[in-house]
């Protein structure tokens, strides 16, 4: 029997990519429904070989709801989220909304996933920040293995990760440039078309951004409370995909060919590190894709037991819907939810 599934969102970058790995990965579903605001009832978005018609949100009934898959943003989450749990249906989460409560389970299957268990004191789950999500993937096998005091990350973000909007923009200040054109700026505090935004989310007194301040606490919440991080999270002009140099810190001893042979066995991680013109991954590579790619593998002689890496993931997928539909996968196959309803004809 199959789970029946609503994703909220499903007109947007997110939702449209969650839809898509439904799909492709042959969840079981008995039905999926996509939701999304009043203005967006009636429009058709992709499931597989299928065209599903968008329905409003504050119309739907989850009672005889399995799974919501939310991608609407945080202020549609911390209005909605807890009302659809309510009626027994566990939301997966991908705004910030509740990803710092502590009766809510914040998971990367690839890292943390005994922790969905929690999921039923509120039944909602939270996604982590995209940027957090692949970091933590490659992260979880280092610290196992050689045990990570300290990290050390610069991010170079793409545009995607600010939604539509975003790839518009880089889209339309592109065409403008070419044509000889001012580009306007409306999205991001600065032209990003070839140039770079050391500014992701508002600042904070301590004169880190919000953004930063996420990986900080997700990873601690996530991998381990007792890692020291910072990081420099930057906008590229990049379409699709995030990437991260890394460098980090632990207490025993580790060498680069031993990390590379842990990095291989590790779930979710794809290595491509070789000392030569294109042996390792980029934005390209890596977009639509969803492996957490780690290159540029090599020791940080600066520190004691240092390595530094590189690693880039699509964050459409395993930054956002991808790791959603994992979540649900473990649900799933750990027997944590059963289907309310019968299969739909």
């Amino acid at each position: 029997m199959g789970y029946k599934v609503a994703v909220v969102g499903a007109t947007g970058n997110v939702g449209r990519e969650m839809l898509a790995i439904l799909a492709e990965r042959g969840f079981p579903v008995s039905e999926v429904i996509p939701l999304a605001s009043r203005r967006s009832v009636g429009q058709e978005v992709s499931f597989g070989d299928k065209v599903l018609k968008v329905k409003a949100l504050e119309h739907y009934d989850f009672s005889d709801t399995d799974i919501c898959l939310m991608s609407a943003g945080g202020t549609v989450s911390k209005e909605w989220s807890p009302k659809i749990g309510a009626q027994g249906c566990v939301v997966i989460d991908n705004s910030s909304a509740f990803r710092y409560d502590s009766d809510v389970p914040l998971i990367v299957p690839e890292v943390n996933a005994d922790a969905v268990a929690g999921f039923a004191k509120r039944n909602i789950i939270a996604n982590p920040n995209c940027s957090t999500a692949q970091l933590v993937v490659a992260l979880k096998p280092l610290h196992d293995r050689y045990g990570i005091k300290r990290v050390v990350v610069s991010t170079y973000q793409s545009v995607s990760g600010a939604g539509k909007e975003g790839m518009d923009e880089l889209d339309r200040q592109t065409k403008a440039l070419y044509s000889m054109k001012d580009p306007e700026t409306k999205k991001f505090p600065a032209r990003i078309a070839f140039n770079l935004i050391p500014h992701i989310d508002v600042f904070m007194e301590d004169g880190y951004t919000k953004e930063e301040w996420k990986m900080t606490v997700e990873t601690k919440k996530i991998l381990d409370p007792k890692i020291k991080l910072t990081a420099t999270c930057v906008r590229v002009p990049v379409f699709i995909a995030h990437s991260e140099a890394v460098n980090i810190e632990c207490e025993q001893p580790i060498t680069a060919d031993e990390a590379r042979e842990v990095l291989r066995q590790a779930p979710g991680v794809l290595v491509i590190d070789k000392h030569e013109n294109g042996g390792y991954a980029t934005p390209l590579d890596a977009a639509g894709e969803d492996a957490t790619y780690v290159s540029r593998i090599r020791e940080d002689a600066t520190v004691e037991n240092g390595l530094a890496f590189w690693c880039v993931s699509d964050n459409l997928r395993k930054g956002a819907a991808l790791n959603a539909v994992q979540i649900a996968e473990v649900l799933i196959n750990r027997k944590l939810i059963q289907p309310r309803a019968k299969a739909a004809a």
